[in-house]
């Protein structure tokens, strides 16, 4: 039997509170993302991001490329929606040019931009759902998700750094048969998300591990500079696509998500839903879809189809002078935002007239929802962290930049 000499004595922790560090390589951070987390227990007390793991100075490299050359550099920022990306862009260099884009163009771009919508929620679900535990999910998303890869394929030639989009309308005319394919994808996509909905909004384990966590009052969302699906889901009714429309999408139908939960759960039925519009809306693209040319009538500017190259001297010429030179921006500034998968992004343009841009700056949703992290975690369990990270639905290059 011990003595008490012999006894090893057992000091006690008190107060003090234990620091974590989760990542930066971490699978349920989504990204190289790290967080110094500090817990009493097993209760968080804070949570501290730590950014810049993916960095890349695109903006300043924008500085160095002629207007043109920076699309594809836009779709690399956040790689899960890069349609979106390049729309927001090409949409503020066409307020400083002034160009009246085509309806056609405009209308297909709304598709697109739908369907990388699609792909966006596709991937969060799949990936929200496989952190909490639910693996049946992830494979049943990227089913969906490998469709529209191969749509975006078929008009641009890439599956994920999709640069189709170009200042003045769109690289090329969609093949012969593409309205169709989307047709077909379209038709059936609602019941995939019936399917979705079965396996998760009735699971129990999924619902305990959900509601009433992740807390975000609307005062706080607005606060913080939370946008898109948490900040509706936080009951705030605001949608770009429908309060300030752009790319024709004041001539189409949808009603915007709205949920009053605050918490993650209520995140999750919103985007559920907006898939669901998403829906709607291309097919409404693919009904009233209109005629005519996909590219703005501004020679100087938008590259000629190769078809005139081949015949038309000036053709060639403008072609050589577009790629070799770029073309001239009149000088002044310009904000455009637009609603992007994970909420408003936004880009700030300023030309000083020659044709390379003088400053491009972009606001990322992530960004600014990243922010929210700690008031959604504070007071919570430490397992409580991995579902509410999954629900804001962050993009590492949407943050580094």
């Amino acid at each position: 039997m011990a003595t008490a000499a012999e006894t090893p004595e057992i000091t006690s922790l008190g107060s003090q509170h234990m620091v974590l560090n989760m990542g930066p390589q971490h699978p349920a951070t989504h990204g190289v993302l790290r967080l110094v987390v500090e817990i009493d227990g097993e209760i968080i007390v804070k949570v501290r991001p730590e950014i810049g793991y993916l960095h890349t100075g695109i903006e300043k490299t924008c500085e160095a490329k002629f207007y043109q050359q920076v699309i594809p550099m836009t779709d690399r920022i956040n790689y899960l929606d890069p349609l979106s990306n390049n729309l927001c862009y090409c949409l503020a260099v066409e307020k400083l040019l002034g160009l009246d884009i085509p309806e056609r163009a405009q209308w297909i771009r709304v598709l697109l931009t739908e369907l990388s919508r699609l792909n966006s929620h596709l991937i969060w679900l799949g990936t929200h759902a496989m952190d909490i535990g639910a693996l049946t999910v992830f494979l049943y998303t990227f089913r969906e998700r490998e469709e529209i890869l191969r749509l975006f394929e078929a008009v641009a030639g890439q599956r994920m750094m999709t640069s189709y989009f170009r200042i003045g309308g769109l690289s090329m005319e969609p093949p012969l048969d593409y309205f169709d394919r989307v047709q077909a994808f379209i038709k059936t996509f609602p019941e995939k998300i019936d399917e979705y909905s079965n396996l998760l909004t009735g699971n129990p384990i999924f619902i305990n591990r959900l509601k009433g966590v992740g807390y975000l009052s609307p005062e706080d969302a607005i606060a913080l500079g939370v946008t898109g699906p948490p900040l509706r889901a936080s009951g705030v009714d605001i949608d770009l696509r429908r309060d300030m429309p752009y790319s024709g999408y004041d001539k189409f139908n949808f009603d915007v998500p709205i949920s009053h939960g605050c918490d993650t759960w209520a995140r999750y039925e919103v985007r559920l839903i907006e898939m669901r519009e998403s829906t709607k809306i291309i097919q409404q693209a693919l009904d009233g879809m209109p005629g005519g040319p996909v590219k703005a009538d501004a020679p100087k500017i938008v590259l000629p189809d190769r078809e005139k190259m081949k015949t038309q001297m000036e053709a060639l010429i403008h072609h050589f002078k577009i790629v070799t030179e770029g073309f001239a921006v009149p000088a002044g500034e310009v904000y455009q935002g637009m609603e992007c998968g994970h909420g408003q992004m936004g880009y700030y343009v300023v030309s000083d007239g020659t044709a390379k841009p003088y400053r491009v700056h972009m606001r990322y949703p992530s960004f600014a929802t990243l922010q929210a992290l700690e008031t959604m975690c504070k007071g919570r369990l430490i397992a409580d962290l991995v579902a509410v990270i999954g629900s804001i639905d962050i993009v590492l290059g949407e943050i580094d930049r």
